[in-house]
């Protein structure tokens, strides 16, 4: 039978959690989520974290919004409405090109940030109205939250924690 037990080891300082998560990652513990008030800047590569690939996503998205402008300036300004503009008219989207080039980055922009967004709120299961799994309400104002599911000796765990400068170590039962 197993148990069913994180252990929840709280800090009051940035600087002694990132030392703790080097600590419990070289006896070879798996470190399920911390919960910090503000990023830690090298966090993510001290609890060996994949890089992000949103950067991919945002780039993706930008090459839609400049396409969909690039259509947009076309048809609206030369297929659909050609304009006679002072007794001149130019009915080729490159020689008109200078002219749209706001339309053409707003809309790059436009489109990468709001489906960045998106983005962003589906890959974090954030979605609108979404109770909040914080397990310590401290952690959004001064304290740093570590839990780590107990797969071995849960007193062996403990022991080391407390070696980290954990102010607080609770043990708690999951369903």
């Amino acid at each position: 039978m197993s148990t069913n037990k994180v252990i929840h080891a709280l800090y009051n300082d940035d600087d002694i959690l990132m030392d703790a998560v080097k600590k419990v990652k070289a006896e070879n513990h798996h470190i399920e989520e911390v919960f910090c008030p503000f990023p830690v800047h090298g966090l993510d590569k001290a609890m060996g974290l994949a890089p992000t690939r949103l950067a991919i996503t945002a780039f993706l998205y930008g090459i839609t919004g400049l396409s969909v402008a690039v259509w947009l300036t076309w048809y609206t300004m030369i297929a659909d409405w050609p304009q006679d503009i002072g007794g001149k008219p130019n009915f080729s989207w490159a020689a008109n090109m200078p002219a749209f080039v706001p339309i053409l980055f707003e809309l790059t922009v436009f489109f990468a940030a709001h489906l960045m967004v998106i983005t962003f709120y589906m890959r974090s299961k954030i979605w609108p109205f979404k109770e909040a799994e914080n397990p310590d309400p401290r952690t959004t104002d001064d304290h740093f939250l570590m839990e780590i599911p107990v797969e071995g000796s849960e007193e062996e765990l403990v022991s080391l924690l407390e070696t980290t400068g954990a102010v607080e170590i609770n043990v708690i039962e999951t369903h």
